[in-house]
């Protein structure tokens, strides 16, 4: 007895008694059943903390996908922040007419007569006032070895119509240049930016599509022109930009003429243009005698007394609440551009336009673009039955974003000049190479000879 009593006070009252087979099976399915209970609530947890921390990401990329800038007025221009970076970073050296022999006749004309203020005038002033623009920017470097692109400016359009060269001058002029450029043949051309106006666009250069085939092309030609099979446009490697609107429209202030209100507005719409023995442009005068009241469609002359000046163009250009722009020699017309300064919504007639800037412009928002073969009374009854206040939308959001075609310094917060800068940087490329260029283990670049770039002289043979 008293040894039972002895036991029962050292193994204490809260003791357990010993561990079987069934308990240590129990015990194992308990801590089982707690853990995956555990791992449950918590993957809960984090999946429940990663859907929420993605939609704050997303809901972030999203505000930042746009990169803005203003306009001057009350909206906003933004350029998306895919495939452009969050600031412009360029680096373009542009060549001196100086520093490439032959390169002056491509600016100035055989005998250096023709001078750029002559040639800043017109459709092809786009040529001068790029250059210009590019020799005051930030982004210009004097050092060829560090340069993302390289400028070649040429006139070539105007010194065509001003007589200072002809066709054979200016493909042998462009060849002679061409080969003089060690850079250009360093990188077949790719980081190399030409400008090409109006209805003939590259094919000026008739040896293009030899030479320049892999080039920038800044240019308002997105299709074939009425003269040839092929267009130079490529959409992958060329920038579509604005026509020259006549600085009279586009500066600050008050402007050649002013805007009329819808109500005052004479006509329903106009096509101020050369018919230039185009049928489309034909049936639009054609229209137009049909229906005087509704569409002023006279056939514009070059000379004598039906001619318009100036400001009397403009002043027939406002007087309509829409402005029709059917293609000419080439897709595009400037009276697209034209219109918005005088707040007319442009309908475009031309199936095979480029325009701008498309990353950035909806253009269902500020336009119309009408098929070329119902050219005919439909068309009329189709904008007489707008209502005034779509069309002062539509009004509304071009105004926010004509100045996009305005050639503006890029000190100016938006302007064509920003827009195609913001394009260009698209365009830069890490690393360049030709089927005429190689390189060794120690990253010498040469070329077939092997004769290292820094030692390559003109005239060199072209890629």
């Amino acid at each position: 007895m008293g040894s039972m009593n002895n036991k029962s006070r050292v193994l204490g009252p809260h003791h357990n008694p010993p561990c079987t087979r069934t308990h240590h099976i129990g015990s194992l399915a308990l801590v089982a059943t707690t853990f995956f209970l555990t791992r449950l609530f918590n993957q809960s947890s984090v999946m429940t903390s990663s859907c929420n921390l993605s939609s704050t990401i997303d809901q972030v990329h999203r505000s930042q996908d746009l990169l803005g800038f203003s306009d001057g007025g009350s909206g906003s221009i933004r350029w998306p922040h895919r495939g452009y970076g969050t600031q412009l970073s360029l680096k373009i050296y542009v060549y001196d007419e100086l520093e490439v022999e032959g390169l002056t006749p491509l600016l100035y004309g055989r005998r250096g007569r023709i001078s750029a203020d002559t040639c800043i005038k017109g459709q092809w002033g786009t040529q001068v006032k790029i250059h210009r623009m590019l020799l005051q920017s930030r982004f210009r470097t004097t050092k060829k070895e560090e340069a993302d692109l390289f400028f070649l400016p040429t006139y070539v359009k105007c010194v065509h119509m001003m007589g200072g060269l002809n066709n054979e001058e200016i493909n042998q002029t462009f060849v002679k240049v061409l080969s003089q450029m060690p850079y250009f043949r360093l990188s077949g051309g790719r980081n190399h930016i030409f400008v090409f106006l109006s209805g003939a666009g590259a094919t000026f250069f008739r040896s293009w599509a030899t030479y320049l085939n892999r080039s920038i092309f800044l240019t308002p030609e997105g299709d074939r022109t009425d003269k040839r099979d092929t267009s130079a446009f490529n959409t992958w490697k060329d920038i579509i930009i604005p026509g020259n609107v006549d600085d009279g429209m586009t500066s600050r202030g008050a402007g050649l003429v002013q805007p009329l209100p819808l109500s005052k507005r004479k006509y329903l719409a106009n096509f101020l243009g050369r018919a230039q023995g185009k049928v489309g442009r034909l049936q639009l005068v054609e229209l137009g005698k049909q229906y005087p009241n509704k569409l002023e469609s006279p056939e514009l002359k070059f000379s004598g007394p039906d001619k318009l000046g100036r400001r009397e163009y403009f002043e027939h250009l406002r007087n309509a609440k829409f402005c029709l722009a059917p293609r000419g020699e080439s897709s595009w017309t400037l009276r697209f551009y034209e219109s918005f300064f005088v707040e007319c919504v442009p309908v475009i007639i031309s199936d095979y336009v480029e325009l701008p800037f498309q990353n950035v412009i909806d253009y269902t928002q500020i336009s119309i673009k009408w098929p070329w073969n119902r050219i005919g009374p439909e068309l009329l009854e189709y904008l007489e039955s707008i209502p005034d206040e779509d069309i002062e939308k539509m009004i509304a959001h071009g105004r926010q974003v004509r100045c996009l075609w305005v050639y503006a310094p890029e000190s100016e917060p938006c302007s064509a000049f920003n827009g195609i800068l913001w394009e260009l940087q698209r365009k830069v490329r890490q690393f360049h190479q030709s089927a005429e260029t190689f390189w060794l283990h120690n990253g010498s670049i040469v070329n077939r000879n092997l004769q290292e770039f820094s030692n390559w002289k003109p005239p060199m043979p072209l890629p």
